[in-house]
């Protein structure tokens, strides 16, 4: 019970204001009597909270409702439940002890709650790196009305949760890449070029199908008009090449690159799947990583969302030769290759330049690159001091060779992207949708 009990900050004031009674009647001795009298009723009260509060073993009750999984880089809702089991409302204080990785000490929560009520409140979590995440014990606080005393409920909430790969954006975005909402997220409707597409069937016209696809062959027989039905050419590879070398490492708003690419990665996989195509996945570094050959099953995509799970990355040197050698070895037909990676330099690309131009050959090859944000930033402040002419300038500068990086790729016909890690999926999206209605995979 002592372990339990907690005095409250209406508990000092009530000694302090007993103590200035006594204080009092030191110098007014006429004082002495009330003071004694104010003494007895703080007892008699603190006894009565303590009797109220303890006579009954278990008055309160609190869990932790969770997911079994966490998305990183995501919110995700947590929801706390406590319920009241006492004859009389209560004040209660309720704590969390949540893992140490959010650096958060404030998830508490004030809530009254009648007799026998129930009542379940919310909050959100934030992770930013991928691995296992503790939670410690539930805490409750409880105090009557008089608030003189509180007791301590603690409840063996301790639960390991893993933080995967951002499955809510794989969600969002299989929703938004066959609806009408793409636009609203950036998202762009890509009109399709040519007819990279296989005759189907020949059926009734619709309204709203294509005047070109008519047939007038089938129109006089059947008196009434026909249209050819084509189906888009499926089951073509698509793999998203993970770089895990320490040019990954760079963190943007409290992701490393190497999550976003994971998480694109991960929706770029599944939206791959939906469309009928094969999904696979590659990383590398200095070594090779992990290889999972494209297919089409849906199984594919828990496949590819445990591996990215415990992909991991290191400070060494890219092996872009390493990359080469396996995509000939294990590739033998065209595929549609997405290159998570990056450069800072035109030095640092055309040292690899040769082993791109040789992949793009038997390839589609796509080469994300990441904007650096800060640089952006530093570019649109005003220079009013000498030190910041040159900061500015300097920024610039790195900024105007990124933008020639691309186009040095592009000179040698390899797609590139260009951007914020923040647009990272939306753009890795738009890329493969133009790239399938050009006709290009």
């Amino acid at each position: 019970m002592i372990k339990n009990l907690y005095l409250s900050t209406r508990f000092f004031y009530g000694i302090a204001g007993v103590i200035c009674l006594f204080l009092a009647a030191y110098l007014f001795p006429i004082l002495l009597l009330p003071a004694k009298v104010g003494l007895a009723i703080f007892i008699l009260f603190t006894i009565v909270d303590i009797f109220l509060l303890f006579r009954i073993k278990n008055a309160c009750k609190a869990e932790r409702i969770c997911p079994e999984k966490l998305s990183n880089g995501d919110l995700n809702k947590l929801s706390l439940k406590i319920s009241n089991q006492y004859p009389f409302d209560v004040q209660t204080q309720l704590i969390d002890e949540i893992p140490f990785q959010f650096q958060e000490r404030d998830i508490l929560y004030n809530l009254p709650l009648e007799s026998g009520e129930e009542k379940v409140t919310h909050y959100e979590l934030r992770p930013t790196a991928r691995g296992e995440y503790n939670f410690g014990k539930l805490h409750v606080f409880v105090s009557t009305l008089l608030g003189l005393i509180k007791r301590r409920y603690s409840f063996p909430e301790e639960k390991t949760i893993p933080v995967y790969p951002s499955f809510i954006q794989m969600q969002k975005y299989e929703l938004l890449a066959f609806s009408n909402q793409l636009q609203e997220y950036g998202l762009k409707k890509i009109r399709r070029i040519g007819h990279s597409m296989e005759f189907e069937q020949i059926r009734d016209y619709v309204v709203g199908d294509d005047y070109r696809h008519i047939n007038w062959k089938a129109t006089p027989r059947r008196n009434q008009l026909m249209v050819n039905q084509f189906t888009e050419e499926k089951s073509q590879p698509i793999y998203a090449i993970i770089d895990k070398g320490r040019v990954m490492k760079m963190p943007f708003e409290g992701l490393s690159l190497l999550d976003y690419a994971i998480n694109a990665a991960l929706v770029i996989s599944n939206i791959a799947v939906k469309k009928g195509d094969k999904a696979g996945l590659i990383t590398f570094a200095d070594k090779m990583g992990h290889f999972v050959k494209a297919q089409s099953q849906v199984s594919q995509i828990r496949n590819i969302q445990e591996i990215l799970y415990n992909v991991d990355t290191n400070y060494l040197e890219t092996n872009y030769a390493n990359l080469f050698a396996t995509l000939r070895a294990k590739l033998n037909r065209r595929s549609l290759l997405l290159l998570f990676t990056n450069f800072e330099t035109l030095t640092a690309l055309r040292r690899q330049l040769p082993y791109f131009r040789r992949i793009n050959k038997h390839h589609l090859l796509v080469v994300v690159l990441f904007e650096n944000t800060e640089l952006h930033e530093l570019t649109h402040k005003p220079a009013s001091t000498i030190e910041r002419i040159y900061i500015k300038t300097i920024a610039e500068k790195f900024a105007f060779e990124k933008k020639l990086i691309v186009k040095e790729l592009q000179m040698h016909g390899i797609q590139a992207i260009l951007t914020i890690p923040e647009d990272l999926t939306v753009n890795t999206i738009n890329k493969y949708l133009e790239l399938k209605a050009r006709g290009m995979i």
